[in-house]
């Protein structure tokens, strides 16, 4: 009769019938003799070692149960026990605690656990002891494969995009509400930036430059700094730029016109330079009338001190800063190639311009329409000198990691193969994606510091594993005997991790989804290429561990001291038999499990877990949303200082909205103009909105046709009037939209809207306008370019919950289908929802906003949740030891180090991105930092913590 034993899910045996008949030898009281089955009429106290182990042995031939681990090694050098082939070896789980242990003496067995989901773990356990074999045997094979792959992948590097990246389509939502009603405005009302250009009735976002003027002193409404700033708008309109047939591009050619005049860059300077005597210290504001013509000056002038009011503006006594807008001509496509040939000119010679008019009294800075695109392309270059010293990093950390004492066991190669394994899986990963189409965002670069540091973990893992198995057996069973206890290990978290990107195609923003389809890409390739090229590696160092030690071993005298001096100090000679065990599992065991598990230390934790989840919660309420689009670009940047003085003096103001009348209705019906003045009231009664600085064609022609006494309430005569009332007031000319059969099919008015500096404001104002115009009797609609953007907004969050909903989904199906116990998903759950809540209300701390790359980091963190969570408590449930506090040691004893290992090697890959100039760099450094803080801490202190109460 022979029995096969799987012992610690790490290797089996054979044990003869033919043992158990021997007689018992007498007692030695041998150390390990208690470990026994239970309770006997014999106890192990009264026999021998031998006699002992002969008993237990038997013992598990009636009761088909496995013993223990220092059983085997004794039983084995007894020749009782016989190692089996690896293919016949039983499945294991994560190189975590064996599923039965053997209880101690003097208890009863525990009884079965039910609901285990393992449909899936034991095949594939057994495919990764198949893989593992056949990679040990034909290792050459399955290193030069992965290597040939990757070179013939990255050919679609040569794909790398060398045009421009569209802003808009990548950062703003899809098929958002902004997008829609652009097209319409695009389809109902023309432009004519030839001959009558108005920038509020724009539907896109005009070729421009913008110059902000900031006074030295408390204002700048004086004659002398007037005529400073007039010294530099006559520098601007005089620079030329030469194109390469030799024509020369004027300013006067390229700027957007009134008529036959460029637009005045800022009207009452338009004025003054006109009429040198204009008194500046008798202005209104925000309208000043001249001649009973009324100059527009909000967004003008900015830092404004307002005193009395008269009528519906009010007198400007002090103001500091004020614009200079240079719109060009973006209509007609060779119009707007040449008006970008100034612009590009514009911005080389700005800096020396300035130094040549020697300003005294002002300082100035600037911005154009194409100053977003170029800097946030120069920004992406800043990122890649950060690329070397994150391998750097990781090399010595893996290095560092992977050393031993003695040659025989060092795996400090070993681990530098496994970080170039891991630059392999990035190059075939990102070449794939390239080969196919899939467009690359900036965004994108912050992936292979994400790779570096989560492809290591499997190479860790195997390495740990490895050093579990004994020196005398094969390369093929070892290899099989690691594969087998990392096998489900290394693919929980390879699909999570890759289920958690994947999920982030759903994402309403372009950006996020090629992010996510190229990280979540490599990791695919990463994991193949741990389990062929990373493990064939292995295989070819182990024949190298096999002949160190046969030279240890080899009969020496004369070179005996130099050997063991140099390949073996500290008398650390490897044990051919035994295991290597790493200080820190020892730390974790001897030192920190046993601290953690004090009443004391429990009582800290819990309170500093309420500290933690409370602040999160509170920080969770404060947190900002939307990209702020100067982040884009790096801190160095000439938009950086633009940005800061636009927020500082001209944030009282924002943009000028559209209101349109979608649909053809009676205009001269009393009662259709009744809702359509009603509707219009609850704009202007809007906090949002300034009503003073409402324009409306239909008031103004209601007016006119008063004024004329024609009657309003007929149809003929109110459409027959509408031409000549566009001579007189030619600004409305592009508001009506009047059809072939002389009917209104649509028309628009203007409102101003004031306090939407902040997010928040921009968002509630956006939302407001939208409902407004929703539940008008009258069809209407508003738009503005700027919602284009804005619609960020209110997209962020619905998008971000609707992604951690749909990851955290995915988790807990994968937990239940390969992690055979069912109570370790509630724990799954409760860290991915307090590390979720954890990091995003400590974005808030550190001045992170709620955008789409932090949205694309919260989806990361439910994957590395999941990873610190899952492993950690699966092997607490599964421990046979008989109190909380020894099962949560266990556990932390067995997987503290690798959980920690995950941590570190993560944070140095990122680590490197926090000494980049850019905001969307930076971000993912520091929302990477919260999420392994916060899930390693969850890992190692709170679970093991609180599982100990229940």
């Amino acid at each position: 009769m022979a029995l096969n034993l799987t012992l610690g899910q790490t290797r089996t045996w054979k044990l003869n019938s033919a043992t158990c008949s021997q007689p018992l030898p007498p007692a030695s009281g041998h150390p390990s003799s208690q470990r026994s089955l239970g309770p006997r009429p014999l106890g192990c106290k009264q026999l021998s070692s031998s006699a002992c182990e002969q008993l237990r042995a038997c013992d598990m031939i009636s009761s088909k149960v496995a013993p223990g681990a220092g059983d085997q090694r004794e039983m084995l050098s007894e020749g009782r026990l016989e190692a089996m082939p690896p293919g016949e070896a039983g499945p294991s789980w994560a190189a975590g605690p064996p599923s039965e242990r053997l209880p101690p003496v003097g208890q009863e067995a525990p009884p079965p656990r039910h609901c285990h989901t393992d449909c899936l773990e034991a095949p594939l356990s057994r495919c990764f002891q198949r893989l593992g074999a056949t990679v040990g045997s034909h290792p050459w094979l399955f290193l030069l494969g992965p290597a040939l792959l990757t070179a013939a992948l990255g050919t679609g590097l040569i794909f790398l995009p060398k045009e421009k990246e569209n802003l808009e389509e990548q950062y703003t939502p899809i098929g958002s509400p902004a997008k829609a009603e652009r097209r319409f405005v695009q389809g109902h009302f023309s432009t004519n930036d030839t001959y009558r250009f108005s920038a509020s009735r724009t539907s896109s976002e005009a070729n421009f430059a913008s110059i902000l003027v900031v006074s030295l002193t408390s204002s700048l409404l004086d004659p002398r700094i007037f005529t400073e700033v007039s010294k530099l708008d006559q520098a601007v309109q005089a620079l030329k730029v030469v194109q390469e047939n030799g024509t020369p591009i004027l300013y006067k050619e390229v700027c957007a016109k009134y008529k036959s005049h460029c637009v005045p860059p800022n009207p009452l300077l338009y004025m003054w330079q006109h009429n040198s005597s204009l008194d500046l210290s008798n202005l209104t504001f925000p309208i000043h009338n001249v001649s009973n013509h009324g100059i527009y000056m909000a967004g003008f002038f900015g830092g404004n001190v307002l005193g009395q009011t008269m009528g519906k503006s009010q007198r400007l006594v002090e103001s500091r800063a004020l614009r200079l807008l240079y719109y060009l001509k973006t209509e007609d496509p060779e119009d707007s190639e040449r008006s970008k040939a100034w612009l590009t000119h514009f911005l080389d010679s700005f800096n020396d311009m300035k130094s040549s008019l020697t300003l005294e009294e002002t300082e100035v800075v600037y911005f154009t329409s194409l100053s977003r695109q170029l800097e946030f392309e120069a920004t992406s270059k800043t990122v890649i000198p950060l690329f070397h010293l994150a391998y750097i990093l990781i090399i010595l950390f893996a290095v560092v990691s992977c050393f031993r004492l003695d040659c025989v066991r060092s795996k400090m190669l070993v681990a530098v193969f496994g970080v170039f394994s891991v630059a392999m899986s990035v190059v075939s990963g990102f070449g794939l994606m390239l080969h196919i189409g899939v467009p690359f965002v900036i965004i994108v670069a912050n992936s292979p510091f994400l790779i570096l540091g989560v492809g290591v973990d499997d190479m860790f893992i195997m390495i740990s594993a490895w050093q579990k198995t004994s020196l005398v057996e094969s390369i093929r069973e070892r290899l099989s005997n690691s594969y087998s206890k990392v096998a489900v290990s290394i693919t929980i978290t390879t699909i999570t991790n890759v289920l958690a990107f994947y999920t982030g195609i759903t994402s309403s923003f372009r950006s996020v989804q090629y992010f996510c389809i190229y990280t979540g890409t490599t990791l695919l390739f990463c994991y193949f290429y741990s389990i062929t090229c990373f493990g064939a590696i292995m295989a070819l160092d182990g024949k190298r561990e096999v002949a160190c030690f046969r030279w240890l071993e080899k009969p020496d005298q004369k070179y005996a001291s130099l050997k063991k001096s140099c390949c073996v100090p500290f008398g650390s000679a490897p044990d051919e038999h035994g295991e290597d065990k790493h200080p820190m599992n020892l730390f974790f065991r001897d030192y920190f499990g046993p601290f953690l598990t004090t009443a004391k230390a429990k009582f800290f934790v819990v309170l500093i877990y309420i500290f933690y989840i409370v602040s999160s919660i509170y920080g969770c309420f404060q947190v900002q949303e939307g990209l702020d689009l100067r982040n884009l670009a790096s801190d160095d940047s000439y938009i950086t200082p633009y940005f800061n003085i636009e927020e500082d003096y001209f944030s009282d103001y924002g943009p000028r909205v559209m209101v349109i009348v979608t649909e053809s209705v009676n205009y001269w019906d009393s009662d259709v103009r009744q809702k359509l003045d009603k509707c219009m009231i609850k704009f202007e009664e809007n906090e949002y909105v300034d009503k003073n600085l409402t324009e409306f064609w239909l008031g103004a022609y209601i007016q006119y046709m008063n004024n004329s006494g024609n009657n309003l309430n007929d149809k003929n005569t109110f459409m027959n009037n509408i031409s000549g009332f566009l001579k007189m007031s030619p600004i409305f000319t592009y508001d009506i939209n009047i059809s072939s059969s002389n009917e209104i099919t649509s028309s628009r008015g203007f409102i101003q809207t004031v306090e939407v500096s902040s997010s928040s404001n921009k968002k509630r104002m956006l939302l407001q306008l939208r409902g407004i115009a929703e539940n008008c009797e009258v069809p209407l609609m508003v738009y503005n370019q700027a919602f284009i953007y804005f619609d960020q907004y209110a997209a962020i969050i619905e998008n971000t919950v609707r992604n951690v909903m749909v990851a955290s989904t995915a988790m807990l199906i994968v937990s239940l289908l390969l992690i055979p116990h069912p109570v370790c998903s509630l724990w799954v759950t409760f860290a991915i929802a307090s590390v979720i809540v954890g990091v995003t209300g400590f974005m808030a701390f550190w001045n992170v906003n709620l955008d789409s790359i932090s949205m694309i980091n919260l989806v990361i963190c439910i994957g590395f949740s999941f990873d610190f969570s899952a492993h950690i408590s699966y092997a607490f449930v599964s421990s046979s030891e008989t109190s909380v506090n020894k099962k949560s040691i266990e556990a932390l004893y067995m997987l503290g180090y690798p959980v920690l290992q995950s941590a570190i090697s993560t944070i140095i890959g990122v680590c490197v991105l926090s000494a980049a100039k850019a905001y969307i760099f930076r971000t993912f450094f520091k929302i990477m930092f919260l999420v392994m803080f916060f899930g390693a801490a969850h890992g190692l202190i709170f679970i093991p913590v609180f599982l100990t109460f229940f």
